[in-house]
């Protein structure tokens, strides 16, 4: 085995490939080879700066220390958006791509067979399949959600570089099972998954400088149970449930129902 020397680790992946039947996957890989070799030529890293390991429905590419982080963020955050929307915009629905990306860095080391391994790699790819980045692509228009390591962030991200923004970074706590990891979303936070921590240079949510809710602003009331009662009147007391109820479904009472005591239901 080689000795284990830094590196920087870029991940992607594609949403929902097992979807697929072979022809359509053969695709898809194809156009996952193509976006990655466009967005590392237009950060400026040679093929001779990469070494790249297949994973079918993924691609890992080890990027030489020397390699300006910067410029591959930029190029993610900006080429890589563009080309899933142009692909996608020509393509079916079948052949349509998403992805997800992780950046990171750390050791790596090559054994006798090839194969990558280091601690700092098995943590890049967790949170590459992570529920939180996950959700996170679900829930948005776009075609891509990537996620940096907290180291990554920390030397490269947190000091705000032209094309690289900051406050578009939320931190976020990714569990496994090793223990929970520290990472930072570029995005949104999506509304489902894991602890989603605070976010980068912009405010925390829940701060004094936050925005309403958006249910808020529409004067929505707040979640909870919802008792819909069609033509039937309701009044509460202490927990006694009488009436006429003809028909209860799906979550729809008809009819009148009383919340309260035998007694107090004979008053209403």
């Amino acid at each position: 085995m080689t000795h284990p020397v830094s590196r920087t680790i870029l991940l992607l992946d594609i949403e929902r490939f097992s979807d697929r039947d072979d022809v359509e996957q053969a695709y898809l890989r194809r156009m996952l080879y193509d976006v990655t070799d466009r967005a590392l030529e237009t950060a400026g890293i040679d093929e001779t700066l990469r070494a790249r390991a297949d994973r079918g429905d993924s691609v890992m590419e080890l990027i030489d220390a020397n390699a300006p982080v910067t410029a591959l963020l930029r190029a993610l955050l900006t080429e890589v958006p563009v080309q899933l929307r142009a692909m996608n915009r020509m393509a079916s629905r079948s052949a349509q791509m998403r992805l997800r990306g992780v950046v990171a860095g750390g050791y790596v080391a090559v054994d006798d067979l090839d194969g990558w391994v280091g601690s700092d790699l098995n943590h890049a790819c967790r949170l590459l399949d992570a529920a939180l980045l996950r959700a996170a692509l679900r829930e948005r228009p776009g075609d891509f959600a990537l996620c940096v390591s907290d180291s990554v962030y920390q030397g490269v991200v947190r000091h705000d570089h032209p094309g690289v923004p900051a406050a578009d970074f939320h931190q976020v706590t990714v569990g496994t099972k090793n223990g929970p990891l520290t990472a930072w979303l570029h995005g949104p936070v999506p509304s489902a998954g894991e602890d989603h921590g605070e976010r980068g240079t912009g405010e925390a949510p829940g701060g004094s400088g936050d925005r309403p809710a958006p249910a808020a602003r529409r004067g929505a009331a707040a979640p909870g149970p919802v008792l819909d009662v069609n033509g039937g009147s309701v009044s509460f007391g202490g927990g006694y449930v009488a009436g006429d109820q003809h028909g209860v479904s799906g979550g729809r009472v008809t009819g009148d129902v009383v919340m309260g005591s035998k007694a107090d239901g004979d008053r209403s």
